[in-house]
């Protein structure tokens, strides 16, 4: 790809940026974040790709995962790297073994009864295409209404977007003063230290776009400016194995991101990659993914979890990008054709994928996030979709549609209600009749099923009305589930002909009842009386 310097920018004093950094002198590998349940990898253990191994996901019910997985596997296979919070082992397999044997190997060790999946460690790799030189001006934050956003936020420094890449230039002059002081972590070669080889520009770029130089006359605009944690999980061909990937998802989570970026991905589902996510998701981090760069109907990985926003790129004119994989799991679209962010080497250039689309809605969450703080993970999640800008593209392209960083911001997430009325404001009614006799040695029973209908139900009496010499059980569940004697949620029993029920409503029920006769036999009326507000 072609480096060039950055366009020229018309600098507005309006905007100031925050110092977090002082320079990259102030920037020391003592201040990284060292603590962690990732279990070292073994000496020797050769960085990036790791297409000799296995990774063995072991039951949270055994207590010591190294322990369990030596126990599952063969005795001459090596348990070369665990992680105890995810729970999984990683097994080297050998590198000559025959066709075949791979195969027979996960089949075997998956018999133990502590093993809940075996899968190989597959590569992992970034989702980007170079283009061409940059243009002598960004689109990005234009196309998705950043400039009203920043009116109101540019991003608070507490809100937290971890990077999981190929590690970000923290000193670059555009992201010094927007990196957390913290730096983050490197899963590629253990050295402690995130910092890119010279030429893996992909984590640096998509950090810039989620991040930094808004209108400090230095370099380009970030989304946001949000801080930023460097995780790198890719080497410099922007490839990674699995288990460095997870490892980082978890990593960022325990660190406390609010935002995880994605810009990666590998065609198909892995429980390891499945784990991590739904950890950080349950740890209240949002995670938004890359859909893949193929141009196909297929959405790659972590993008097609359910626990992360499936991104698709767009073009400057809000078509979907030719390259951009599009699928159910879809659920925004951002730019993500020539976009102007940093490169390694206090660079700038112009890139394009789904990487780029990514981390432009990870800005925009941070700046929803920034100006609605008590948002929590699925309320920003669900806040996203409800402020997307429907294009008028298939859904499979555009989900809830383009990102819309001004509607994100400005909108109210929490509007405010109208008191709710009396219980019994509104009322509806239904009845039937029917005939059962109890005088066998069982005696007979009748079910009966109601949907709520009342636009905001409350309450619900289900009263008996029968004969004089008639006893009758009156069995009630609300969950939709079939009451019987041993299962309900309210029931009547041994109360003679009249009898009542009250139970309470908060409109997601559906009302099932059991009438049984116990003793006599004869007509009788059952009448339901739903309350609404």
């Amino acid at each position: 790809m072609t480096q060039n310097g950055p366009p020229a920018d018309d600098h507005d004093p309006t905007y100031d940026r925050r110092s977090i950094l002082t320079g990259a002198s102030s920037v020391a590998v003592g201040g990284l974040i060292g603590s962690s349940s990732v279990t070292s990898a073994a000496p020797g253990r050769t960085p990036g790709p790791k297409r000799d191994e296995i990774i063995v996901g072991i039951s949270p019910s055994a207590s010591d995962v190294a322990k369990e997985a030596r126990s599952a596997v063969p005795g001459d296979a090596d348990v070369v790297h665990t992680n105890e919070t995810i729970r999984y082992a990683v097994v080297a397999f050998p590198s000559d073994a025959p066709d075949g044997a791979r195969e027979e190997f996960i089949d075997a060790i998956t018999a133990s009864p502590a093993v809940e999946y075996a899968e190989p460690n597959v590569t992992v790799q970034t989702l980007f295409e170079p283009d061409d030189p940059y243009y002598d001006s960004q689109h990005a934050p234009q196309q998705v209404n950043c400039e009203a956003a920043w009116e109101t936020t540019r991003g608070s420094e507490e809100v937290v977007i971890s990077v999981v890449d190929q590690g970000i230039q923290y000193d670059h002059p555009a992201l010094d003063r927007v990196v957390d002081d913290r730096i983050g972590a490197d899963f590629v070669d253990d050295d402690g230290d995130p910092y890119p080889t010279g030429g893996e520009d992909h984590g640096t770029h998509v950090g810039g776009i989620a991040a930094g130089g808004t209108d400090d006359g230095i370099g380009h605009a970030g989304i946001s400016d949000c801080s930023l944690l460097s995780v790198r999980a890719l080497n410099e061909d922007g490839v990674g194995s699995l288990s460095d990937i997870a490892d980082g998802i978890q990593w960022s989570a325990d660190a406390g991101a609010d935002i995880i970026n994605l810009s990666l991905g590998v065609d198909g589902t892995y429980e390891t990659l499945s784990a991590a996510c739904e950890y950080a998701a349950d740890q209240g981090a949002l995670l938004v993914g890359a859909a893949g760069n193929e141009g196909n109907d297929r959405v790659f990985s972590p993008a097609n979890e359910d626990t992360v926003i499936g991104v698709s790129a767009l073009e400057d004119d809000d078509s979907i990008a030719s390259f951009s994989n599009t699928g159910s799991a879809i659920e925004l679209a951002a730019p993500g054709s020539r976009l102007v962010s940093s490169a390694t080497g206090d660079d700038y250039i112009r890139m394009s994928g789904t990487s780029m689309a990514t981390p432009v809605v990870a800005g925009v969450a941070g700046l929803a996030l920034s100006a609605h703080p008590d948002l929590s993970r699925a309320e920003l999640r669900e806040h996203l979709r409800a402020t997307a800008a429907d294009l008028g593209l298939r859904d499979t392209q555009q989900g809830y549609g383009r990102v819309d960083a001004a509607a994100a911001v400005e909108t109210d997430p929490f509007p405010d209600e109208e008191e709710p009325g009396e219980c019994g404001d509104e009322t509806i009614t239904a009845s039937a009749t029917g005939s059962l006799d109890g005088s066998g040695w069982w005696g007979e029973s009748d079910r009966y099923s109601y949907s709520l209908n009342a636009t905001d139900p409350c309450s619900a009496t289900i009263t008996l009305e029968g004969p004089d010499d008639t006893d009758f059980d009156l069995y009630v569940t609300t969950d939709g589930s079939k009451p019987t004697r041993w299962d309900h949620d309210a029931s009547s029993t041994n109360a003679g002909t009249s009898e009542s029920i009250t139970v309470s409503l908060e409109g997601d029920e559906e009302i099932r009842i059991q009438l049984h006769a116990v003793s006599g036999s004869g007509e009788y009326t059952l009448r339901l009386e739903e309350r609404g507000r």
